[in-house]
C-alpha cells in the first residue's frame, strides 16, 4: 500500500507557506535548516499519523537514493529519524531503522529545470540497488524534500517493483507542487533563491553547520577556473580534502566534465 504526505502545498510563487531563502541554504548544505525542516515535517506528519506509526513493530526510513555523497534530503531524513525515535521512545516502541537505495548517477544536467518526462528519461540511465530482504514486508517511510513532478516517487516505485519488494510504503515530502499549471523549473527557483553564485557558495561552505551534499559538490565541479580557484583559496585544507575524497567516492572522476576541476582540487 502506498500513501503520500506533504507538509507544504505550493500553489504559487507568491503564496508560500515556507521560507524559500531557508530552503535554498538547506539545499546547499546548511544542516541547521535541515533540522528545522525535519522538525516541522515530523510535527505535521505525526498529528494525523501517530496511530499508524504506533501500530508498527518495525519502521524503516529511507532518504532519496544516493551512492556515497548524501543528498540534502538525507540530512532531512537524519533529523526526522531523531524526532521520530524520540516519539517512539516516549511510547515504548522500537526505534526506526535507516536503510538506503544505492544510486550510480550518470549525468551532469541540472535536474531542477526539467519536466516529468525529461526527468524520468534522465534518471532512467542511472542504476539502483536496494536490500530487498531487509525492507520486504516492512512499513517504510521514504523521505524527500520536495515533490515537483513525482518522478522521484515514480522511480522508487519502479525500483521496488523491479526487486519485487512488498510492504506498507509512505512517501513524505517537506513541500509539494500541487498547481500543475506551474512549470517544474520552479524547483530551481527555490534551489537558487539565496545561492546566486560563488560568493554564496564560499559563505555556506565556511559555516560551522555545513556539510557537503551532492548538489553543492556538483556545483563546485562545474565552476569555471577562476571561480574554483577563488573557492579553494577561501576554504580550509580539511574542507578541500573532504571535497576531493567525496568526489572520487562518488566516481565523479569517471565523468569527463568534472575531470579538470577534480585535478585542480587534488593539486592545491
Amino acid at each position: 500500500m502506498n500513501k503520500s504526505y506533504s507538509l507544504h502545498k505550493i500553489t504559487s510563487k507568491s503564496n508560500l507557506t515556507f521560507n524559500p531563502s531557508d530552503y535554498s541554504w538547506f539545499k546547499f548544505g546548511d544542516k541547521d535548516f535541515a533540522k528545522k525542516f525535519a522538525k516541522e515535517l515530523f510535527d505535521g506528519f505525526i498529528i494525523s499519523n501517530s496511530k499508524k506509526i504506533l501500530e508498527q513493530n518495525e519502521i524503516i526510513i529511507l532518504p532519496s537514493p544516493y551512492l556515497s555523497i548524501p543528498t540534502a534530503s538525507n540530512f532531512l531524513c537524519f533529523y526526522f529519524k531523531e524526532f521520530l525515535n524520540k516519539f517512539l521512545f516516549e511510547n515504548n516502541k522500537k526505534a526506526a531503522i535507516e536503510s538506503k537505495i544505492y544510486r550510480n548517477q550518470t549525468y551532469v544536467t541540472d535536474y531542477g529545470n526539467l519536466d516529468f518526462e525529461d526527468r524520468v528519461k534522465l534518471i532512467s540511465n542511472d542504476t539502483y540497488y536496494i536490500d530487498k530482504e531487509f525492507i520486504n514486508g516492512k512499513f517504510c517511510l521514504f523521505l524527500d524534500d520536495i515533490k515537483i513532478t513525482g518522478s522521484h516517487e515514480h522511480t522508487v516505485n519502479k525500483i521496488l517493483s523491479q526487486y519485487n519488494v512488498k510492504g506498507d510504503f509512505y512517501f513524505l515530502y517537506f513541500a509539494e507542487l500541487v498547481n500543475k499549471d506551474i512549470h517544474p523549473n520552479i524547483e530551481n527557483y527555490f534551489n537558487y533563491f539565496s545561492v546566486k553564485g560563488i560568493e554564496e557558495i564560499i559563505d555556506v561552505v565556511n559555516r560551522d553547520n555545513f556539510q557537503f551534499n551532492t548538489r553543492i559538490v556538483k556545483y563546485i565541479l562545474n565552476l569555471n577556473e577562476d571561480e574554483l580557484t577563488l573557492l579553494l583559496n577561501s576554504i580550509n585544507s580539511l574542507r578541500r580534502e573532504e571535497l576531493f575524497l567525496l568526489s572520487i567516492s562518488n566516481n565523479y572522476h569517471q565523468i569527463r566534465e568534472y575531470n579538470k576541476n577534480l585535478t585542480t582540487i587534488k593539486t592545491i
